[in-house]
């Protein structure tokens, strides 16, 4: 799992390229159009207009700082917002299409519209299509349409002339430039996906081994942690591989890969006493799990390598849980039959529900990172981090805190009867040999 500080953290590096070049697009051109408007209008004397423009500009470099600052959707929000706010509210006061000029501000809908589209292209398909609608609307409707509410601000058709080529000079350059976004992003997303149908192909990828020890220090596991040696870029991190595998489907031979690989290392340290009651658990994505021939998948792989199934461990996520519980409980009976075990990861992060707990055949309950992190300083961390543990004991689940980076948040799981701990104050993700090593060296300390 990795730390989530801020809204770009499970970003992959494509999407945050969108985003960024998107943003900044949007930014550069309400600096450009505020600082030459309100040149203009200055010398004018028209101080309200100027007022306008300096909105503009704030607004322009509001949006490139907020997006520094990591806070990706609010940036687009408040650019959002502003640009329909003033295109709207110009096109209806300032520039209302005469006999002689046409209505130009409106073209600025036009551009909000599909900078939505390119913005939002991986969130849901409806707030996606719900923003760039009413962008779209709004343009139809002043395009349309010679309505407005005559004002002392209503601009001379002098003016609005000059400010119709200002206006789709400005508008034209912006859809240029996001739809050039856009299809660069296409194409780097295809170059993307044959580079990760060859890692696969190639055997690129390895699993790192974050041991989960005891309050004692008894290492009694590991969590396999997939990472992509890529040739030319060096290791590669999921947060930047996982989101375009299940994309492309990519997701389905790579779990496979990375179960595979799990189980030939727990063939291999078999014979090592200190690993004979170690239990190995392996991330399945709930594309993995979905597809009809997973058991036989997982059969396939055990009996093909020779791994003991009773030390291995499946870490399911909540958003399998979306789907149909019968398959999925069917599933995991049948490969408990097989002697693994199940541990549901990232609890309390989504979609938790009492009603599937009681269903599923559950080992264990893994509290999430994100509440781990502030059970000291946060009441409402540490309120869930208990009800987690006593939820789980109750139900007679093993809880397993992950992320736990510090001796105070192992002090606080351990007084509320939390025993299982993973994470870097014990150690870091390790090579398979230094994982090896680890176990080796924690054994000698071991309570005889």
């Amino acid at each position: 799992m990795q730390d989530a500080d801020s809204q770009m953290t499970y970003m992959t590096a494509l999407q945050l390229r969108r985003v960024r070049l998107t943003l900044w697009v949007s930014a550069a051109l309400l600096v450009a159009l505020g600082i030459g408007w309100g040149i203009f209008f200055a010398i004018q004397g028209q101080w309200i207009m100027v007022g306008v423009d300096l909105i503009m500009v704030s607004c322009g470099v509001g949006v490139w700082q907020l997006f520094r600052l990591g806070r990706v959707r609010t940036a687009f929000y408040l650019m959002l917002a502003v640009m329909y706010l003033l295109a709207s509210g110009m096109s209806l006061v300032i520039d209302i299409p005469s006999a002689a000029v046409p209505r130009s501000t409106h073209l600025f809908l036009l551009l909000l519209g599909i900078c939505a589209l390119v913005f939002l292209h991986s969130e849901k398909s409806g707030l996606r299509h719900w923003v760039a609608a009413v962008c779209f609307v709004t343009f139809l409707a002043f395009a349309g349409s010679n309505g407005g509410i005559v004002t002392v601000y209503l601009q001379p058709d002098d003016l609005r002339r000059a400010g119709t080529w200002v206006n789709a000079f400005f508008a034209v350059a912006g859809i240029y430039a996001l739809l050039h976004i856009a299809t660069s992003d296409i194409k780097e997303k295809s170059a993307r996906e044959i580079d990760l149908r060859r890692g696969i192909d190639n055997q690129e990828f390895v699993l790192l081994y974050q041991p989960q020890v005891t309050s004692s220090g008894v290492v009694v596991g590991a969590e396999a942690l997939l990472r992509w040696q890529h040739p030319q870029r060096g290791v590669i991190s999921p947060a930047e591989f996982i989101e375009l595998a299940e994309q492309t489907g990519l997701m389905i031979p790579l779990g496979l890969q990375a179960l595979r690989m799990a189980c030939a290392d727990q063939v291999r340290w078999s014979a090592m006493p200190e690993f004979a009651d170690l239990r190995l658990s392996v991330n399945v994505s709930a594309q993995q799990f979905r597809q009809p021939n997973f058991v036989d998948q997982v059969r396939r792989v055990i009996r093909q390598t020779g791994a003991n199934p009773q030390r291995l461990k499946l870490e399911l996520t909540e958003s399998l849980l979306l789907h149909d519980m019968d398959d999925i409980v069917s599933k995991m009976v049948e490969l408990r039959g097989l002697g693994l075990g199940f541990s549901l990861d990232d609890f309390g992060t989504g979609y938790s529900s009492l009603s599937y707990l009681k269903r599923l055949p559950l080992d264990q309950l893994k509290i999430d990172q994100s509440f781990v992190a502030d059970v000291l300083t946060d009441s409402h961390d540490a309120a869930i981090a208990r009800t987690i543990i006593g939820l789980g004991k109750d139900l007679g689940f093993d809880v397993i805190a992950e992320g736990v980076e510090t001796q105070g948040q192992r002090d606080f799981l351990m007084a509320n009867d939390c025993h299982l701990f993973q994470g870097y104050f014990f150690s870091k993700p390790l090579p398979g040999a230094d994982f090896v090593r680890f176990v080796m060296a924690s054994s000698s300390t071991w309570p005889k």
